[in-house]
């Protein structure tokens, strides 16, 4: 280690192991940052579930089983963003293996609290921040969804305790989400790995690409009505978040296949990362048709490292990531008719300006750059 690296604990949430595929964009990003910390000489440990890897990263084996968690995944406009539709017995079970599965998880850092000079967590749950508020050692916690009361007043309590945290978003439109809810020290918006990723200058077909966990808020149909309307294939690809929206999912492909060639929408599980990229490179447009407001948008930053324009909704920290008219085509949340025809105007939009745009503005290093920076303020107001 350098004179200046730091011991860094991350906590991943621990609804899903650290492995490709990968749950969704936080579970992705975690692994880079992992990764690229380490890569600059800190030594990282990652608490996850059982069953994850990072390569080139410790690893420490919490023994979580992440099936026994699966209730608690976060449904955002539900209470305390858990969907209670699932049963109330469900529910608490869920509750209660959360509860646990934190507590011993912060336990194996506590009992160890020495070993490192900061601990930073991205999971979502109300026990891994109260059980945090519990360590000598500096936190800091990232939000990976929009404001929402029950988490804001676990933030809240644990700003009023010993060992305040430091609490970081991750766009501009996600701070102001929080706003009135608890205050938000600084933006730490995620970043990709640029020089990983193939880009391709043109597409190999018109084809259309939706990338995203399936469950309603990131709006698969909606990018299936899109397609349609623009007379575009798609592929559609995500796992299995939610079952009762897949559900839906496949009742509402099946009533619209009609209106569709035969193949015309391929759906696809999730993708592992390099498989992904390269069908992004291979595709005409990226649909972001979110229908929450989108905390930042990773697949809209890789879609355009792949050289690859965004056709989108106008919502949350999507504007962040997308430069308007350049690298994507946002419109008003929702617009199905003006999202078609806006992948029409994205097929004359530079694929070159879309990799340069990712180049300068939503590489990992300079994310790196941002969260040694949070960190070391961290570090330097406990000490």
């Amino acid at each position: 280690m350098t004179p200046s690296s730091m011991r860094i604990a991350l906590i991943a949430p621990l609804i899903a192991p650290l492995r490709e595929p990968q749950l969704g964009g936080v579970q992705t990003f975690l692994v880079d940052l992992a990764r690229g910390l380490a890569g600059r000489g800190h030594d990282v440990t990652v608490f996850a579930a059982r069953g994850s890897r990072v390569d080139g990263v410790r690893v420490a084996g919490t023994g979580v089983d992440s099936t026994q968690l699966s209730a608690t995944r976060f449904h955002p406009g539900e209470q305390g963003g858990i969907r209670g539709a699932r049963g109330a017995a469900v529910a608490a079970a869920g509750e209660a293996a959360a509860e646990a599965a934190f507590a011993a998880t912060l336990a194996l850092i506590g009992n160890d609290e020495p070993a490192y000079d900061l601990v930073h967590n991205h999971a979502f749950d109300i026990p891994a921040i109260r059980h945090a508020a519990q360590l000598t050692i500096p936190v800091l916690h990232t939000l990976h969804m929009p404001g929402e009361p029950g988490i804001g007043a676990a933030l809240a309590a644990a700003r009023g305790g010993a060992h305040p945290p430091l609490i970081a978003a991750i766009s501009d439109a996600q701070a102001a989400s929080w706003r009135d809810l608890v205050a938000i020290d600084a933006v730490l918006r995620p970043g990709i790995p640029t020089a990983a990723i193939r880009w391709s200058p043109t597409p190999t077909s018109d084809r259309l690409l939706f990338a995203g966990r399936l469950s309603p808020e990131k709006g698969a149909m909606e990018a299936i009505a899109i397609a349609r309307a623009a007379g575009r294939r798609l592929l559609l690809c995500g796992p299995a978040y939610d079952p009762q929206y897949v559900t839906r999912l496949q009742e509402f492909l099946g009533d619209t296949a009609p209106n569709f060639p035969p193949g015309a929408v391929e759906v696809l599980p999730a993708l592992e990362r390099r498989t992904l990229w390269l069908e992004m490179g291979r595709s005409a447009a990226v649909l972001c048709p979110a229908q929450w407001d989108e905390p930042f948008g990773l697949v809209a930053a890789e879609a355009n490292a792949c050289g690859t324009p965004v056709v989108g909704f106008r919502r949350g920290g999507l504007a962040e990531v997308v430069s308007d008219g350049v690298t994507g085509i946002l419109v008003a949340a929702g617009d199905v008719a003006e999202a078609a025809a806006g992948v029409g105007r994205a097929d004359e939009l530079s694929r070159q300006a879309c990799r340069s745009h990712a180049e300068r503005h939503l590489d990992l290093e300079a994310t790196l750059d941002a969260h040694e920076r949070v960190y070391r303020r961290a570090v330097g107001e406990r000490s």
